[in-house]
């Protein structure tokens, strides 16, 4: 009896060793097709983007569809085994099919051909210039020799890593074009305004304004005081015209001064009427818009209290209210 238990404890284990090496054998084969080059053969290139956001699993996915790896499970599970999965990095990639899923990997780690860049609106050329130098590693110095203020497009960007400086201003100016349509340049003529001059109010409507809301009604406010021969008066020509703040380490000063409005300047709007001499910022296309299509409104003035909401006034009475009400009370 005790001998047909043992027989039958043995058979059993050996089916169960069986069992084990068969699935072992059909995991790694399963593995070792699955990561292995989908076509040794074939060395040409194919662009494989990864997107700021993707996750390994996406990325995998995305692989698998442009067949760049046999499958997209296996390619997930190599990555965590290699523990990549945190190192895939955001870029443009150069791969090919004879790749291995090791090689694919490693190589999206730190094989960015090129670099995802964003500015945003309202940086003037000093502040795009450090994005470069911090990413890029282009110099300052050289970018603003060539960048037009007002022109470099706000926009995210995939840029070459050996970018020039003249190449990415020119690629800013090129989106800027590409942005601003042929029926936005010619109803900016039809009211009397050139490009050069929508592009300087649009430059200071996007400091000033915080909202797809609030800008048109602003920009109509701003046009109404220089067809009135009033004085601008906005904070962000100040501001530009006061340039770097170590302290604050801004190229805008955040509290402006009664001193600060005596600024000898061509950019200070308190003590000149009419627009400045150039932008003093790089706009969006809302803020562009904005200036080109303003909304009419009875205001004169406007201030934004300390939470961002803008207060309206048709006197300077009203907005000395408004002063005293959404600023100094607070």
């Amino acid at each position: 009896m005790k001998s047909n238990k043992s027989t039958s404890t043995a058979f059993r284990l050996g089916v169960l060793i069986i069992v084990l090496l068969f699935t072992t054998v059909g995991v790694w084969l399963w593995w070792t097709d699955g990561t292995s080059p989908v076509d040794e053969s074939d060395a040409s290139p194919v662009n494989f983007v990864i997107t700021t956001g993707e996750g390994a699993r996406d990325i995998a996915v995305n692989l698998a569809s442009q067949r760049l790896v046999r499958s997209s499970t296996g390619f997930f599970l190599l990555v965590k085994l290699l523990g990549l999965e945190r190192d895939l990095q955001a870029g443009d990639y150069r791969l090919n099919r004879s790749m291995d899923g090791r090689q694919i990997a490693r190589e999206l780690t730190h094989g960015i051909v090129d670099l995802w860049l964003t500015t945003l609106e309202g940086w003037r050329v000093e502040e795009i210039a450090n994005k470069l130098a911090k990413e890029l590693d282009i110099p300052g110095s050289e970018f603003l020799k060539v960048a037009q203020e007002g022109f470099m497009f706000p926009d995210t960007y995939l840029v070459p890593r050996d970018a020039t400086a003249a190449a990415i201003a020119k690629l800013f100016q090129d989106t800027f074009n590409s942005k601003i349509t042929a029926q936005m340049r010619s109803d900016a003529i039809k009211s009397g305004r050139t490009l050069n001059e929508v592009i300087i109010l649009a430059s200071i409507v996007e400091r000033e304004g915080r909202t797809d809301e609030d800008r048109p009604v602003i920009a109509g406010i701003l046009w109404k005081r220089l067809d009135a021969d009033w004085p601008l008066q906005t904070d962000a020509t100040l501001q530009y015209a006061l340039g770097y703040q170590a302290y604050e380490k801004s190229w805008w000063k955040k509290e402006l001064t009664l001193e600060d409005k005596k600024i000898a300047s061509s950019f200070n709007t308190y003590l000149h009427r009419g627009l400045p001499p150039a932008p003093i910022s790089n706009p969006g296309l809302s803020s562009i818009r904005s200036v080109i299509y303003p909304t009419e409104s009875p205001y004169w003035y406007y201030l934004h209290d300390r939470e961002g909401h803008v207060h309206y006034a048709k006197t300077s009475e009203e907005h000395e209210k408004n002063i005293a009400t959404y600023l100094l009370a607070q």
